[in-house]
């Protein structure tokens, strides 16, 4: 009877033993795992972002990292998370998960608020509207918000600057910028931007012309949606600063277009010619009161190197190549011109405008 007893006491503390064995052998493992183990669904050379929100909390943050659907366990995160005091320390930002990430990288990461910076690109912008909302969906900041600087006249007249002049500021590049940016912070960086490209030789130049660096701007515009031929670019700059000089009006093609908002459109009819707008240039002398478009470093350079030229007039050529004929006297422009319409003529293509 004693040795059965004995037996079943054996048996127990064995079962017992390893029974400790094993529940401790799995709290190592969870606790390898949830520090160590790759827990995230991505392949090697492809990233994912969580993009947290100002005024995030943990709760949000748990509800964008189920919605990305990244990580393989969610609790293995959490209780982490929850063990290096996470909750109080979330920062907003644009974290960027790449394959073979642990749990510890990630926390980490979030916690230090180590996020990864985005290229903020614009280009080919017309209006206020425009830039607002493509900046808008690149960044944190909302388009109203970046729309109310751009129209706030009083914060704009500590720069020197209002609401048809500020979009001289935003020369379209490519630009590093941190996802959590406000819209106050956006518009610094670029007046940031704008103050470092405009040297003191870009400066001189302009005074060299009798244009302030906003006139430069706005001619460069007009320059920029003449042709998208950089090398032409300082001749029609030329022809410009002739009529300015002269005191002709500048009876510009894009002006008409921007006067009357309707940006696809592939002619300028004449009776658009009289439209009563501060930018049209067919009716009012001198330069508009604000760019066309968001002018281009080319177009600006441009303008800085205008060519010294003759010319008063041009025309596009014939042949469809994009460059145009330039004419010293009108008459020598109404023959490129005619020749200009007849092959409008040809294509069907009437009523359209050119110097």
């Amino acid at each position: 009877m004693m040795k059965i007893r004995r037996k079943k006491l054996f048996i127990f503390l064995s079962v017992a033993i390893l029974l400790l064995l094993v529940s401790g052998g799995y709290a190592a493992y969870w606790l390898w795992a949830s520090l160590f183990k790759n827990n995230v669904r991505i392949n090697h050379g492809e990233v994912a972002y969580w993009c947290v929100p100002t005024g995030s909390d943990f709760e949000n943050l748990k509800t964008i990292i189920n919605k990305s659907d990244v990580l393989k366990n969610q609790n293995t995160f959490v209780w982490l998370a929850g063990r290096k005091n996470l909750s109080n320390h979330v920062n907003p930002g644009r974290y960027e998960i790449n394959a073979g990430m642990n749990n510890n990288e990630i926390i980490n990461m979030l916690r230090s608020g180590r996020q990864k910076p985005l290229d903020v690109i614009f280009n080919n912008i017309r209006t206020s509207e425009q830039l607002a909302g493509t900046v808008a969906r690149q960044i944190e900041a909302d388009s109203v918000s970046i729309l109310k600087i751009l129209n706030d006249t009083d914060f704009l007249k500590q720069y020197n600057l209002n609401p048809e002049t500020a979009r001289i500021i935003f020369i379209p590049n490519t630009y590093e910028f941190y996802w959590n940016t406000d819209a106050k912070k956006f518009f610094m960086r670029m007046l940031s931007e704008y103050k470092k490209f405009w040297t003191d030789q870009r400066r001189k130049e302009a005074a060299s012309l009798g244009l302030s660096i906003a006139g430069v701007s706005i001619l460069a515009s007009i320059v920029d949606k003449e042709t998208n031929k950089n090398d032409e670019k300082p001749r029609i700059a030329g022809v410009y600063l002739n009529r300015l000089r002269d005191n002709w009006k500048l009876q510009a093609d894009p002006t008409v277009v921007y006067a009357v908002g309707d940006f696809d459109m592939k002619r300028v009819l004449t009776a658009y010619l009289d439209i009563d707008s501060p930018y049209n240039t067919y009716k009012y002398p001198g330069l508009p009161p604000g760019p066309i478009c968001l002018p281009t470093i080319a177009g600006i350079d441009a303008v800085l190197n205008a060519e010294k030229n003759d010319y008063y007039f041009f025309v596009a050529k014939p042949d469809g190549s994009g460059y145009h004929h330039f004419s010293k006297t009108y008459n020598q422009h109404l023959n490129f011109a005619r020749q200009f319409h007849e092959s409008l003529n040809e294509r069907n293509i009437r009523n359209l405008t050119k110097k």
